[in-house]
């Protein structure tokens, strides 16, 4: 008789049991989902903060660019146009030492901000010569530039170096020492990719 009113208490406590079970698996469940949505909310945090830190640290290399070297900075379609004043001496396409600082910072921004990118390198002439003199000698400076851009860690295989001959003139008509000439004998940067953050920088300033 005991035996058997044992069994019946414990058949009893079976639903009792189970419910408490059931109830212990959902509150593992719900503080499981708890944790892994706190843990996805504080990960969007930190991407933002870090992107962020990235648009703060872009700013302020893009205005390190304009007012060191005098860059002027344009997102364009295609990409990021940025326009120094590298420039050359008359029928040379050798970087000059006083353009090596403006292209190693360059270089450095790129690193820090469009990794991957590919970049073209504009090469341009004044007027004086024939034009396909001038479409050879602006290529020559682009490659140049090219070369000392590798040599400062970009990597050739993202560099394209074009020569625009003659064509977009600064200052049209300024040939040889003439006043404004070497704004024609120049080179232009045009970074293929990532322009969305560019663009929110350059509409906040």
């Amino acid at each position: 008789m005991r035996t058997h009113t044992r069994w019946i208490l414990a058949l009893a406590l079976v639903p009792a049991v189970a419910a408490c079970a059931t109830k212990g698996a959902l509150r593992r469940g719900l503080e499981a989902q708890r944790v892994a949505l706190a843990a996805e909310k504080q990960e969007r945090v930190d991407a933002d903060a870090a992107l962020r830190a990235d648009l703060v640290a872009l700013r302020n290399d893009l205005q390190g660019l304009r007012t060191e070297f005098g860059a002027k900075i344009t997102a364009m379609e295609e990409g990021v146009k940025f326009i120094f004043p590298v420039n050359f001496a008359f029928d040379d396409a050798m970087v000059r030492d006083a353009d090596r600082a403006a292209l190693d910072r360059f270089a450095q921004v790129v690193q820090r901000h469009y990794g991957g990118a590919k970049i073209t390198v504009e090469g341009f002439a004044d007027e004086a010569g024939a034009q396909r003199y001038n479409l050879t000698l602006s290529q020559r400076r682009a490659e140049s530039v090219r070369e000392y851009l590798t040599a400062q860690g970009l990597s050739q295989g993202l560099l394209r170096a074009i020569g625009y001959g003659e064509t977009r003139q600064v200052n049209a008509g300024a040939t040889h020492d003439s006043p404004g000439a070497e704004a024609n004998r120049r080179v232009v940067f045009v970074v293929e990719s990532r322009a969305e953050d560019t663009i929110a920088v350059l509409q906040s300033e």
